[in-house]
């Protein structure tokens, strides 16, 4: 699998596959880390003298006329980013689009309409890869977001192309999710949320034979707490996962392996109602009681597990982080692992989808060492997975 600086784009046309599949909001964009992660492969192409065609997706568009996730103000963005003129073709396929894309001269972009806005695309239909081959002499991907999905601009792209290879930021993702954690710095701290188990369980069990601690908080710790004979009340809970739960601590125990959970949570009777919040110890949950992130002596447990490791991986919110009463939980292990980042006590690597939006919802400048692009492809390489693109590239 060769990398973009394993091969020779001077003076070619390159295609790169990027992930622009950003939030908006009336035309502006709201979040442009994906953007930003992006430039460094974009001005390597630009230092070689290359011209460039990008290609994405925005959202799940119905049809061809769902111009609220058009890319255009995308290439305006990226005009400002990088100081020099984005060309946008209205269609990525069309005779028009590939008539733009043969007329670039050196260190000229063309950006290229959302993809999905063909049914091909998501299909993996080999026709409409072929047209968009069509583009460039030299295909590069750059999209980790989408590289869990077998699409046609990630896999069957690759059938049509002899020079391809991934660039900057695939590269930083393939380092910290998958070759570090072939000999993973130790104390290795494993931080896992979200709401179910279930969407956890292979990560979990991809790390209980190299982690020395793993710390489980969000609603998925309630099945593990149920599991162990606590009464959890209306809390999030998968009875089909409990014995796997179950299977997980005592596997743990073997392997001695530090499994943390919840000692206390903040609940409420109704989480529309906050004069019912309280904190409560994982003993004292009434049959009534919804426990919506975990409590702050829970906070403190896990910022001194935070402080004595050395690598540390977080997947997931500790708590229902969107309102604002149960998100104090996230902020304080986003805390803590920016500290340990700013100290260099510890490598930090964030996994993305609702664990960076829960960053973002009350601090986006905080520093790790890396934050990860994809939500779905983090957590399947995190989980040991294959990556159907990244696997096509190897062809």
């Amino acid at each position: 699998m060769n990398f973009i600086e394993d091969i020779n784009i001077k003076n070619k046309k390159v295609l790169i596959r990027v992930d622009y599949n950003v939030p908006m909001e009336n035309n502006e964009i709201v979040n442009d880390f994906r953007i930003r992660s992006s430039l460094d492969t974009i001005k390597y192409c630009l230092d070689q003298n290359a011209s460039i065609v990008l290609m994405s997706h925005m959202g799940r568009p119905k049809d061809l006329n769902d111009k609220e996730l058009s890319l255009e103000p995308i290439s305006w963005y990226l005009e400002d980013l990088l100081d020099t003129n984005v060309y946008f073709s209205e269609d990525c396929i069309s005779d028009k689009s590939l008539l733009m894309s043969k007329s670039l001269q050196s260190k000229e972009i063309l950006l290229l309409e959302n993809l999905r806005f063909h049914k091909g695309e998501c299909d993996n239909d080999l026709g409409f890869s072929e047209k968009l081959s069509k583009h460039a002499d030299i295909y590069i991907n750059d999209a980790f977001g989408t590289a869990h999905r077998k699409h046609a601009s990630n896999v069957g792209l690759t059938e049509y192309f002899k020079d391809k290879a991934f660039g900057f930021l695939m590269r930083d993702e393939i380092k910290y999710l998958k070759d570090s954690m072939n000999n993973p710095v130790q104390p290795l701290n494993i931080i896992v949320g979200g709401a179910k188990v279930s969407s956890k369980i292979n990560l979990i069990n991809n790390f209980i034979d190299k982690a020395d601690m793993i710390l489980i908080g969000g609603g998925m710790a309630f099945t593990f707490l149920k599991a162990m004979g606590y009464e959890i009340g209306n809390s999030l809970f998968e009875e089909d996962f409990e014995f796997k739960a179950l299977d997980i601590i005592e596997n743990a125990k073997k392997k001695g392996v530090s499994l943390i959970l919840p000692s206390d949570v903040v609940c409420a009777k109704d989480i529309d109602d906050p004069t019912t919040i309280e904190v409560k110890n994982i003993d004292s949950l009434d049959s009534d009681d919804i426990g919506l992130d975990i409590g702050p002596e829970t906070c403190i447990n896990f910022n001194i597990f935070i402080n004595s490791s050395k690598m540390i991986i977080w997947n997931g919110p500790m708590g229902f982080f969107e309102n604002n009463y149960f998100s104090t939980g996230t902020q304080s292990v986003a805390s803590a692992l920016n500290e340990v980042s700013e100290n260099n006590q510890a490598i930090t690597v964030i996994g993305g989808g609702d664990t960076v939006s829960a960053i973002d919802n009350f601090n986006s400048n905080l520093k790790f060492t890396h934050i990860s692009t994809g939500g779905g492809a983090s957590l399947e390489m995190l989980s040991g997975n294959k990556l159907a693109a990244l696997e096509a590239l190897k062809k």
